[in-house]
């Protein structure tokens, strides 16, 4: 499929832009990409209670926002947002509006964590670590012994959280129910777009691509180095068996789409249930964007469904 239409149409936003750090860092290079950012329609917040708290962790405490559905179901999860382990917050779409439309379209609660960045010396295992202390409080609660609670992140998040979930296979502790993952990057080296992909994704501007040498970039931030990488800080290269039921959103025009692709490979190898939605025309990280656009909409659907189901 070509790029999503409206998407198409607003990317003279992006015009002239550089890569991904200018466009933060950059005050007309942030306009412009929040130009491009803006939805067909207005997001509205869902019918949740909105709760922000913080929970202990072996580096300090970890702030969390949890939505809470007017009618609780008894599931639960766990989110954790994207960013490159460097950036995004509690406040960006991926976190907020995810946590937001989840919560009412599973009628389940929903814990989004605010874990350190790799940033001003922070590195892994950090992140991870904040993220499995969440986890060990929600499990406090009593969700996790229920059997209820799924354990699910975007793009980075997706590492950590995979990486939370191996955590708990290997110490012998109960397992999420679900895993879900969205546009997962957690493979390095990340395999290469075949020729078909590769010639797609020219229609898009550098400001939304991923090269080699800005994924290296992330990698080395993260961990400190590009080789010798624990499994768990990019979990795509750890032994997956024996992990629950896992669900991967894909999408189309992402230069990190073939680590989502082989760790789907991976899983059918591992013997762990497994299924894909391929989100046609919509690039990495679309979930930072509302369900006003179609596929986005049914992206939310594919997870509330693996939430439900």
């Amino acid at each position: 499929m070509t790029l999503d239409p409206y998407l198409a149409g607003r990317l003279h936003h992006l015009e002239g832009l550089g890569d991904r750090a200018m466009a933060r860092s950059d005050p007309e290079a942030a306009r412009c990409f929040a130009e491009y950012h803006r939805d067909p329609a207005e997001w509205r917040m869902p019918d949740v209670s909105v709760e922000d708290r913080t929970v202990p962790g072996p580096h300090g405490e970890v702030p969390v926002r949890i939505y809470r559905p007017r009618e609780q179901s008894g599931r639960a999860l766990l989110w954790l947002h994207g960013g490159g382990f460097m950036a995004g917050d509690l406040d960006m779409p991926e976190a907020h509006t995810v946590g937001s439309e989840l919560a009412a379209r599973a009628q389940a609660l929903v814990v989004s964590v605010g874990y350190r960045l790799a940033v001003d010396g922070v590195r892994y295992p950090v992140p991870v670590d904040d993220a499995y202390a969440a986890w060990t409080w929600l499990a406090g609660t009593g969700w996790a012994e229920a059997g209820a609670v799924a354990l699910g992140g975007a793009s980075a998040g997706s590492a950590l959280a995979l990486s939370t979930a191996l955590r708990l296979r290997d110490r012998g502790l109960p397992l999420p129910r679900s895993v879900l993952l969205a546009y997962p990057f957690v493979h390095f080296p990340t395999p290469a777009l075949d020729a078909d992909g590769a010639a797609r994704m020219e229609v898009l501007p550098p400001v939304l691509r991923f090269t080699p040498e800005s994924i290296e970039a992330m990698v080395r931030n993260y961990v400190g180095r590009v080789g010798g990488l624990p499994a768990d800080a990019m979990p795509g290269a750890a032994d997956l068996s024996g992990l629950p039921a896992t669900s991967i959103l894909l999408s189309e025009y992402d230069d990190l789409r073939p680590s989502g692709e082989l760790l789907a490979r991976q899983l059918e190898e591992s013997g762990v249930p497994h299924r894909t939605y391929l989100a046609a025309g919509m690039p990495h990280g679309h979930l930072n964007r509302g369900p006003s656009l179609g596929e986005v909409d049914r992206s939310l659907a594919f997870f509330a469904d693996a939430l439900t189901g």
